[in-house]
Formats: C-alpha cells, sequence, structure tokens
C-alpha cells in the first residue's frame, strides 16, 4: 500500500482487517517499524476520534507524531491553480503540502466539503493535491467525499460481533439540524460491497447516495421495511447529493428508537460518533448493550494501525 485514499488503495480486505486485529490483542508489537519515522497529521476541521486514535497508532508503532490544526494554526490555503493571490488565502497548497511533506515520512490529511458544488468536492481536489505535491504516501483521515479510516472500523467492528457469516447490515439516514457531507455514508457503502454481507441503506426519498458509492446496495425508503430482519443497525445522517448539500427533511420517524430495533434480529446499533442523542438515536438505544459505538471508536486505533504498518513496510 502506498497511499491510503479509499478503498481501491486496499488489495485484501480480509487480511487488512485481520492485521488491525492483531494489532489490537498486541499494539506494541511493531515499534520496531516506526522507529525514526514521523507521521504528520494535517486537520483542517475538527476532529476528537480520528486525531487521537491515529496519534496513538503512530505511537504505537515507534513513530513520532505532529499534529497542526490547520483552521487555527496555518496559514488560510489557496487550493485552485493559475489563481491572483490577492485575497485572503495566504499561501498555495503547492507549497504547503511539499513543506508538510519534507517534514515527514507519512503525512495524514483531514479535510471537508464545501456542500455548494457537488463537482469540485466530488473531485476531492484538497487530498488528491496533497498526494500530488507533498511527495509522501497519504492516509485520508477523512475526506470531501470518503472516510476510509472510519470504515476500515466498521468493518472491523461487525467481523468482531456478527453472530452469522452474511449479516444483513443496514446503513438508515437519521435526522440532524445541520447540513453534513456525504463522506461516512459514501464511504461505508463503498466498503460494505466490498464483502459479501446482505447490505441495504434506508433514506427518504431525495436522500439517494450516488450511485458510484451506494453499489450493488439495496435502496429502500420505508424504515420499517429496511429493519426487518437486519444484524447490524448503522445510522448516519448526510445532505441530499441529488439537491447538493440540503435539507430535504427533518421527520423525526427516521430516528432509531426502541420500536423499529425491535423488528430487527436483536440488531446491534452502529454510529460513527459524535451523534446527537435523542435527534440521530434515542437515549434507549445508544445505551443499550446492543450499541458498538464505543467499540468501533476504540478500534479507530487497531485500523490505523494497521494501514500504517502496511504503508510503512512499503518502504
Amino acid at each position: 500500500m502506498k497511499h491510503f485514499l479509499n478503498i481501491h488503495d486496499v488489495n485484501d480486505l480480509n487480511a487488512l482487517v485481520q492485521e488491525a486485529l492483531n494489532c489490537k490483542k498486541n499494539p506494541k508489537a511493531d515499534q520496531q517499524i516506526g522507529n525514526n519515522k514521523t507521521l504528520g497529521l494535517i486537520f483542517m476541521n475538527p476532529s476528537l476520534r480520528t486525531r487521537l486514535s491515529t496519534q496513538k497508532a503512530g505511537i504505537n508503532l515507534g513513530m513520532d507524531v505532529m499534529v497542526m490544526n490547520f483552521t487555527g494554526e496555518g496559514w488560510a490555503l489557496e487550493t485552485n491553480e493559475g489563481v491572483i493571490m490577492n485575497g485572503d488565502k495566504a499561501e498555495h497548497i503547492k507549497e504547503a503540502a511539499a513543506v508538510v511533506g519534507s517534514y515527514c515520512d507519512i503525512v495524514g490529511l483531514r479535510s471537508f466539503p464545501t456542500l455548494k458544488d457537488k463537482a469540485q468536492d466530488y473531485k476531492d481536489h484538497v487530498i488528491n493535491a496533497f498526494m500530488k505535491y507533498a511527495g509522501v504516501p497519504i492516509v485520508n483521515l477523512e475526506s470531501a467525499t470518503v472516510h476510509p479510516c472510519q470504515s476500515l472500523t466498521d468493518v472491523i467492528t461487525i467481523e468482531e460481533t456478527k453472530k452469522t457469516a452474511k449479516p444483513k447490515v443496514v446503513l438508515t439516514w437519521a435526522p440532524h439540524p445541520r447540513a453534513l457531507p456525504q463522506s461516512v455514508a459514501n464511504s461505508f457503502s463503498e466498503w460494505m460491497n466490498r464483502t459479501d454481507y446482505e447490505f441495504v441503506i434506508a433514506n427518504p426519498e431525495g436522500y439517494d447516495l450516488s450511485k458510484e458509492f451506494a453499489g450493488k446496495a439495496s435502496i429502500i425508503h420505508d424504515p420499517d421495511e429496511a429493519y426487518k430482519g437486519a444484524d447490524f443497525i448503522y445510522a448516519k445522517n448526510w445532505s441530499s447529493y441529488e439537491n447538493y448539500g440540503q435539507i430535504l427533511s427533518q421527520d423525526e420517524n427516521w430516528m432509531v428508537d426502541e420500536r423499529k430495533m425491535n423488528l430487527t434480529n436483536n440488531a446491534k446499533f452502529m454510529h460513527c460518533l459524535p451523534v446527537r442523542r435523542n435527534v440521530v438515536v434515542s437515549d434507549g438505544v445508544i445505551d443499550s448493550n446492543n450499541s458498538l459505538v464505543i467499540q468501533q471508536a476504540a478500534n479507530r486505533e487497531f485500523a490505523a494501525q494497521a494501514v500504517l504498518k502496511q504503508i510503512l513496510s512499503n518502504g
């Protein structure tokens, strides 16, 4: 693995999941592999789990780790080519990425979409520019379109807890007061399509994901129908892809609650966090014994560690 931008950088998903589980059993077993190597983490948006878990993963592998929050600590970046920089942008991404790459052996980058220009956002320009100019391997810590570290974590968590070889996994839209990216939902769909699970996406009309990411999933617009017989319910809000970036519904019937969970096959509840209680999911569900959210969050460390180890192993 040279870069970790999305599912297409993973040759053998089962092997990567097993690597993460091995890291979980003995996190410090491979400290020599990152000796004298530096991991740089660049955040253009807030982070809790992604930042701490990736820092911890690098430390587990013996790496030195540097972290920078560009929104509050760096110059405002210009990302377009050929512009006259006489506005509020003080530094071009060409120089910024190259400089960061000169200090680091691996760079992890987090950037979000604008949710205003679909074509521009779906080019994933920022992370691709870092890959082009940094000159070192890039790890996607969430971009405008995908969040592969989270999705790897989700597969690991399902594999740890599933009770049948081919579980029914439902990704369900849930209401939210703010317009959120499609990144987690896109990525989760990509990774589920790489498995042999039964995969269902449930969302209101107008919230269908891009077919590029939805893939072979069954699309259902009735939450009760989608929940029936499910083994895992993964809740996530996303703004409309069709009417890009818009909030089309705040229907409370889409919140994950006890009534709908009772339609499932005693399903486990999953969410990437942070989550708005009693908006996305009821207290009764997230606090139940079937909630996996803390286990998911803990597994972020070992997902990141498995990715970094593969990159370091490739020299």
